[in-house]
């Protein structure tokens, strides 16, 4: 094993993960499969790692995630708008996979993001369901606006997938509530949550699978892994840079 701390990125897409393991300026391309990550996790624990960053963005990642945090290595995910703007406040303006990666890494070693928790089996398939019915009710509104412009059969056609879709949602909307009820946490949150106005079932079980940190963290640290949190953008690269990373220890 290594004996520096090292920081990686890794820039999740379809096809490949494009990874850099940094402070060494070590880059690796693998294919994003099963067999390819379970050799590349077994590349990382050669290594002592602090953190490994990832961008949460959509599925993708999901393989990748339970891989690494089965072999017990540190991984947090952070919000695409967080690494453009660091990407920004350092000066890194160029935009490719490889670069990404290693914007990522540096990201991880400057802001020291927290380790994202193991997800159980129930949290991650009540996170694939969520995810589903977010797929559907996009399907659904898509085909709501072209049923109205449609006409004859093609009405016809649109307004059946319409009702498929309906009990598909209905289905699925069933199967959410029966898995958070198996877990008296998620209902606690969930039904706090809702004394919010404006916030009803949908919504808070949305926050408890995609937020699990809400509770444990501050409203500061969850505004800034969200990615609504403000940043100040003073003049210079270099002032920059040093409030981003400043702010980890907020």
């Amino acid at each position: 094993m290594e004996n520096i701390s090292n920081w990686v990125g890794i820039d999740v897409s379809k096809a490949t993960l494009d990874v850099y393991i940094r402070p060494i300026g070590k880059a690796l391309k693998v294919a994003n499969s099963e067999s390819e990550i379970a050799v590349l996790v077994e590349k990382l624990k050669l290594y002592d790692l602090n953190v490994i960053v990832i961008e949460a963005t959509g599925g993708l990642k999901t393989e990748l995630i339970i891989q690494l945090q089965a072999a017990l290595l540190p991984v947090a995910l952070i919000n695409p708008r967080q690494g453009r703007d660091f990407a920004k406040a350092t000066g890194k303006l160029a935009k490719t996979d490889a670069i990404d990666a290693q914007i990522l890494a540096h990201f991880g070693e400057a802001m020291k993001p927290q380790v994202l928790a193991v997800e159980s089996e129930s949290a991650r398939q009540l996170s694939e369901l969520i995810s589903r019915r977010r797929q559907l009710v996009e399907m659904q509104t898509a085909e709501k606006n072209r049923s109205s412009r449609a006409r004859g059969k093609a009405l016809i056609d649109v307004e059946e997938h319409i009702k498929q879709l309906d009990e598909r949602l209905e289905k699925i909307n069933h199967e959410i509530e029966q898995l958070t009820q198996n877990n008296q946490q998620w209902i606690d949150k969930a039904n706090l949550l809702k004394t919010t106005p404006g916030i009803g079932q949908v919504i808070s079980t949305t926050l408890v699978s995609d937020l699990p940190e809400l509770g444990k963290l501050t409203a500061k640290q969850i505004s800034r892994l969200v990615g609504v949190a403000p940043i100040n953008h003073d003049s210079g690269e270099a002032v920059r840079s040093c409030r981003l990373a400043s702010e980890s220890n907020c």
